[in-house]
């Protein structure tokens, strides 16, 4: 069943039904226990109207600006307790409390978001002896629990299963129990359904080539290591590849959505890689496109590398047995100095390509994940859309119609390029931090908004 009331609507419908911080609040009581239990037991959660006042105070705090800056912050409805004063990041959750709780309200948490940085910090808010909502201190975190978001290899401490709320932009608020989405509230429109493009099959389905290319050339470097030199590696576990790359792509978007410039960064066929024949349209202007050469496919030559030391790492571990199959976890808790030095030099690769994406124009690679050039400006002379498609659940298999006319530039260009180039991928960031990945499925623009 899809968790959402949709607001945005087709063509000639009626206007829409916004909802609000009390109808969050019954949406999260309603769907609560069937999010799945963080480490650490227990299941607790407050009645509505305490809900509701969390929620309440972190909307109107969301709208609000200090020094100019928007106010963006996390929060968990937790008692002190549950902290362990002993602990710290990396591996631990750091409680800091103050003397005297202080007010839970906007003008307070507006204050505290200047210090209290929403990757590593949350704000601490329990319950008075009235009943009322007050603020105790702070959690230092740390930035693990950002590994699904960002791409990481290590886990963060683990929160306990009380309301969590991220705030992101002005009127989007988030409501998790620890770590797992509950609900969302954004632009007057209630969600409970996490769509992340990066857990469907139709985005590593636009890539197969891609990841087929990958596991070829591990598999002649293992062939000729063993032809060469007599070398044992070890197996892959076949999704480890699209794990890789996906983490890289992953860092990419959310260096992006810190920067809050918004961007855009567009993934065309192997076929429109290069300069096109005279007889072709030019869907693409490339302002700063780069000279072919290795330095293009730093990207996929970095995956290859980690994935052939991790099989060598591996394969050389046990000489007496037959190694068994290397996967994510072995990369996650590998102290090897060479994987480390490519692990950083992927996520500076990433840093790179989300960097060139502040320039006017698009960052464009090819799906083999060959970086092309950026600046890249979309025709304008692409026929325009009238109305795409936002896809409902992970695979767009349910889909609602939607106008074009409110939306930016940005993802209007983004709309016409899918139109006329089947085949490429279009990831547009906005200031806000939104993020839409757009190509057309069935026949249809359509776009996932990524959680």
């Amino acid at each position: 069943m899809l968790d959402e009331k949709p607001t945005h609507t087709g063509p000639g419908h009626a206007a829409p039904e916004y909802s609000y911080p009390g109808d969050l609040a019954r949406f999260v009581r309603d769907r609560w226990r069937d999010v799945p239990e963080p480490p650490g037991g227990g299941d607790p959660l407050l009645d509505t109207a305490a809900l509701e006042g969390f929620f309440a105070a972190c909307y109107q705090a969301s709208m609000l600006r200090e020094e100019e800056r928007p106010v963006v912050f996390r929060a968990i409805l937790a008692e002190p307790a549950l902290f362990d004063p002993e602990r710290r990041p990396p591996e631990g959750l750091q409680r800091l409390a103050f003397p005297r709780s202080l007010p839970f309200d906007e003008r307070e948490l507006r204050r505290l978001s200047v210090v209290a940085d929403p990757q590593r910090t949350l704000i601490g808010v329990q319950r008075d002896e009235e009943g009322g909502l007050r603020i105790w201190g702070l959690i230092n975190s740390g930035t693990r629990w950002l590994r699904d978001v960002q791409g990481g290899r290590r886990a963060g401490a683990p929160l306990p299963p009380t309301p969590v709320v991220h705030v992101n932009a002005p009127a989007s608020i988030e409501a998790y129990k620890g770590h797992e989405l509950v609900g969302k509230l954004q632009g007057g429109r209630l969600s409970g359904s996490r769509v992340d493009p990066f857990e469907s099959e139709w985005l590593p389905g636009q890539f197969s080539g891609f990841l087929e290319e990958l596991v070829e050339r591990h598999e002649a470097a293992r062939n000729s290591a063993r032809e060469l030199s007599g070398e044992r590696w070890a197996p892959l576990e076949t999704t480890l590849p699209h794990r890789i790359a996906r983490r890289m792509m992953k860092r990419v978007v959310s260096v992006l959505r810190d920067a809050r410039h918004g961007g855009t960064v567009i993934f065309v066929p192997p076929e429109n890689a290069g300069d096109p024949p005279r007889e072709h349209p030019t869907y693409i202007d490339l302002r700063y496109p780069f000279a072919d050469g290795p330095a293009r496919l730093s990207f996929p030559d970095l995956i290859v590398d980690i994935l052939n030391r991790l099989a060598q790492l591996y394969g050389a571990a046990d000489h007496e047995q037959e190694p068994g199959a290397v996967g994510w976890e072995e990369f996650e808790a590998t102290t090897d100095a060479q994987i480390e030095a490519l692990d950083e030099a992927l996520f500076e690769t990433a840093h790179l390509i989300a960097g060139l994406a502040a320039a006017d124009g698009a960052v464009i690679m090819s799906k083999p994940n060959e970086l092309l050039g950026f600046g890249g400006m979309i025709s304008g002379g692409l026929p325009d859309l009238k109305s795409v498609w936002r896809a409902l659940d992970l695979e767009g298999e349910q889909v609602v119609e939607e106008g074009t006319a409110n939306v930016g530039a940005r993802h209007r260009s983004a709309y016409r390029l899918a139109g006329a180039l089947p085949g490429s991928v279009a990831v547009v960031i906005s200031q806000d931090g939104g993020v839409r990945w757009v190509c057309q499925k069935g026949g249809r623009v359509t776009y996932w908004e990524q959680e």
